[in-house]
């Protein structure tokens, strides 16, 4: 029999079955979600009002009425002269679960922001099946768009290169990203330039189910069943998974050959069940004369970049620092 995982800390295994079962719990059949129940299971973080280990964050609000608002990381250590480069985040979560105040996802963008270094803009977007598809992706179109008016220029670390732009995003949220970036590619900004998008382990699917998905079925975390729960909460009704939504080189997808879309960095994990729609993205986008790059680490797990333990999630820092320093 195939293995479904590697070996892994003992904590780690604990913390990644634990979300696993509380996501179980909280997810109903018909495609909803007890939203009161998974509140009180998400632990959430404040920001850093004070310095600590010299990086401050804040929440700023982009519209009240739909409760988008992001999570700005500031590096201190830097001269104002220095320029950094800019990473609009977006979290995982199969469209339907955490939050950039998310205490896992605080962690980690703490860590990019001071380890990269940069700045890291984390959009809190609307959440399915509350809020279906487009929501997420307006959401997160819309945070750009706020980043290169006028009124947050004065909130913005005098040393963020709003000319080096990064759109980011885990799972659902590397979904996320292409979609924004797409969007992106079709807009005239005034002061900002996505020069790069970094999709880790990025949630596609499609009707098919492929060699990875068959074979990984009992990986952790992420497996078939929790997958097409999460399409079916997040996609309109009475559409399937050939929707362009998560099919995005599949029949019914944009054609994205004549964009001017962004450098791409791919990372893909060998115990992922998504891994063949990843690869899959990765050549789509070779396919349709876009520059993209395939890093693969053959013992990750799907969020394995959420455990600073793990070989893997250092490794990860080092091929953004690498990806974006040649972008």
């Amino acid at each position: 029999m195939a293995r479904t995982s590697p070996d892994l800390p003992w904590n780690v295994r604990i913390f990644v079955n634990t979300i696993a079962f509380f996501m179980d719990v909280c997810r109903r059949s018909n495609g909803r979600i007890n939203r009161t129940l998974m509140n009180l299971l998400d632990l959430k973080a404040s920001p850093l009002s004070k310095p600590v280990k010299g990086l401050q964050s804040s929440d700023i609000m982009v519209d009240k009425s739909r409760n988008l608002w992001f999570r700005l990381y500031a590096p201190l250590h830097h001269a104002a002269a220095t320029s950094l480069p800019v990473i609009f985040y977006f979290h995982g979560g199969g469209f339907a679960l955490m939050g950039a105040d998310s205490k896992s996802y605080d962690d980690f963008c703490q860590r990019l922001a001071r380890e990269l270094p940069a700045i890291v803009i984390s959009v809190n977007y609307r959440l399915a099946p509350e809020h279906r598809y487009p929501s997420a992706y307006d959401d997160g179109f819309d945070a750009l768009k706020f980043i290169d008016g006028e009124r947050i220029k004065d909130r913005l670390p005098a040393n963020a290169n709003l000319k080096r732009c990064f759109i980011a995003g885990d799972s659902a949220g590397g979904n996320l990203a292409h979609h924004v970036a797409v969007k992106a590619a079709e807009h005239e900004f005034d002061q900002l330039k996505i020069v790069g998008l970094i999709a880790l382990q990025p949630f596609f699917g499609g009707q098919e189910r492929t060699e990875s998905e068959n074979r990984l079925a009992g990986a952790l975390m992420i497996n078939v069943e929790r997958t097409d729960w999460m399409w079916k909460a997040f996609l309109p009704d009475g559409s399937d998974r050939e929707h362009a939504a998560a099919n995005v080189f599949g029949p019914k997808s944009v054609d994205i050959s004549g964009l001017k879309f962004p450098a791409t960095m791919v990372v893909v994990g060998g115990f992922d069940p998504l891994q063949d729609w990843q690869k899959s993205y990765y050549e789509g986008l070779k396919k349709r004369g876009k520059e993209a790059h395939l890093i693969e680490y053959p013992n990750a797990i799907h969020s394995f970049y959420i455990f600073s333990e793990l070989q893997e999630s250092s490794l990860l820092i080092k091929d953004m620092r690498d990806f974006m320093r040649n972008e």
